[in-house]
C-alpha cells in the first residue's frame, strides 16, 4: 500500500462519516461505518510498521554544536576523498606504477571513496540542516553499501597481504603468479563475495515490523541498529548477522595474521640484515592500514556489546571514526611510506607547475 492509498482510504471514509451523520435513516449502517473505521486503522497502523520512516542521531547531547562539529568532519571528508581520488588518479596514469602492488592499493582507494559518499548525505544533512528522517528503503539501501564497502576494503586488505607474502617469499615468480587478468579475478572476487553475503542480510529486515521508537543511534544506517528497533523476532536476524561479520572480517584476519607469519619466516631466511630490513620495510603500510580498520571495528563492537554505562555520545563518535579514519589515513599512510607514490605525486606536481 502506497501513501495515496492511505490518503485516499482516509478521505472516503471521512466522506462516509459525514453522509451518515447527516442522514438519520442511514443510523442502522452505522456498525459497518466502525468497521470500516476499524479496518482503515489496522491498515493504517500496518503500514507504519510495515514501512516505517527512521529518524537518524547526530551525537546526542551536543545537538547545540552540531555546526561545529561538521567543521571537522567536513575537512576529514574533504582529506579522504581528495587523497583517494588522487591516489586512484596516480596509479592509473603513471605507467611505473601498473603493478600488483598499486592495483590493489587503487582498489583500496576505490572501497575507502564508496565508504565515504554513502555517509556523506546523512552526516552532513544531519549537522548543516538537522534533515534526520529516512525512509525504509533508503535506509536499506545506505545500509547495503556501507556494509559493502566495509567488507570489501577487510578483502583487499586480506588480498595486499597475500601480494606482500608472493613478493617477500617469491620474488622470481611474483609477476607470473599475480598477473593482471588473475588481480581482475581477485577484484571480482571481493565485489561478489560482499554482495552475495549483504543481499540476504538486508531481504531479511524486510520480513520485520517496527511498532517501536524509529529513532536509530548512528548518523547512518547501521543493522545491528535497525535490528534493534524491530518488533518481531529477530534471532534468525542476528544469527545471520553473526555469520557475515565471521566469514568476512572474521575470517580475513586470520589470513592476514597467518600471512604474516609466514612472511616473518620468510624474511628471517633472508641471510643480509640489509634485504630483511628491505623487505619487511615494504610491509609498514599495509601492517598500519590493516591496524587502523580493525581497531575501529573492535572498539566499536565492544562499546555495542559492553558500554551500556558509557555517555550516549561515546558510540557515534567511535561508529562515526571507524568509518571514517580509514578513508582518510590509508592515502597519508601510502603516501608518506611509499617512495613510488612520493615520486609520481613529484612528477604530477612538476608537471603542472610546467605548464603553468
Amino acid at each position: 500500500m502506497t501513501i495515496i492509498h492511505c490518503v485516499f482510504w482516509n478521505c472516503s471514509f471521512n466522506i462516509y462519516i459525514c453522509i451518515h451523520s447527516n442522514f438519520p435513516h442511514l443510523e442502522k449502517k452505522s456498525r459497518s461505518c466502525k468497521r470500516i473505521q476499524l479496518l482503515q486503522t489496522i491498515m493504517l497502523t500496518y503500514y507504519n510498521s510495515t514501512f516505517p520512516t527512521f529518524f537518524l542521531t547526530g551525537v546526542p547531547g551536543l545537538e547545540w554544536a552540531h555546526v561545529w562539529i561538521s567543521i571537522p568532519f567536513c575537512c576529514l571528508y574533504l582529506t579522504a576523498l581528495s587523497g583517494n581520488t588522487l591516489i586512484l588518479f596516480i596509479v592509473l596514469t603513471e605507467q611505473s606504477l601498473h603493478e600488483p602492488m598499486y592495483y590493489f592499493l587503487s582498489m583500496l582507494s576505490t572501497t575507502d571513496i564508496g565508504l565515504c559518499l554513502s555517509t556523506l548525505g546523512t552526516v552532513l544533512g544531519i549537522f548543516w540542516v538537522n534533515t534526520r528522517e529516512i525512509s525504509f528503503n533508503a535506509c536499506l539501501s545506505q545500509m547495503f553499501f556501507i556494509h559493502l564497502f566495509t567488507f570489501m576494503e577487510s578483502s583487499v586488505l586480506l588480498a595486499m597481504a597475500f601480494d606482500r607474502f608472493v613478493a617477500i617469499s617469491n620474488p622470481l615468480r611474483y609477476a607470473t603468479i599475480l598477473t593482471h587478468a588473475r588481480i581482475a579475478q581477485i577484484g571480482l572476487a571481493v565485489i561478489t563475495r560482499g554482495t552475495v553475503i549483504l543481499t540476504p542480510l538486508v531481504l531479511l529486515l524486510k520480513r520485520l515490523s517496527f511498532c517501536h521508537s524509529h529513532v536509530l543511534h548512528h548518523s547512518y544506517c547501521f543493522h545491528p541498529d535497525v535490528m534493534k528497533l524491530s518488533c518481531s523476532d529477530t534471532k534468525i536476524n542476528s544469527a545471520f548477522g553473526l555469520a557475515a561479520i565471521i566469514s568476512t572480517a572474521g575470517v580475513d584476519s586470520i589470513f592476514i595474521l597467518l600471512s604474516y607469519v609466514l612472511i616473518i619466516r620468510s624474511v628471517l631466511n633472508i641471510a643480509s640484515p640489509e634485504e630483511r630490513k628491505k623487505a619487511f620495510s615494504t610491509c609498514i603500510s599495509h601492517i598500519t592500514a590493516v591496524a587502523i580498520f580493525y581497531i575501529p571495528l573492535i572498539s566499536l563492537s565492544f562499546v555495542h556489546r559492553f558500554g551500556k554505562h558509557a555517555p550516549p555520545y561515546v558510540p557515534t563518535l567511535i561508529a562515526n571514526v571507524y568509518l571514517l579514519i580509514p578513508p582518510v589515513m590509508n592515502p597519508i599512510i601510502y603516501s608518506v611510506k611509499t617512495k613510488q607514490i612520493q615520486k609520481a605525486m613529484f612528477k604530477l606536481l612538476c608537471s603542472k607547475r610546467t605548464h603553468i
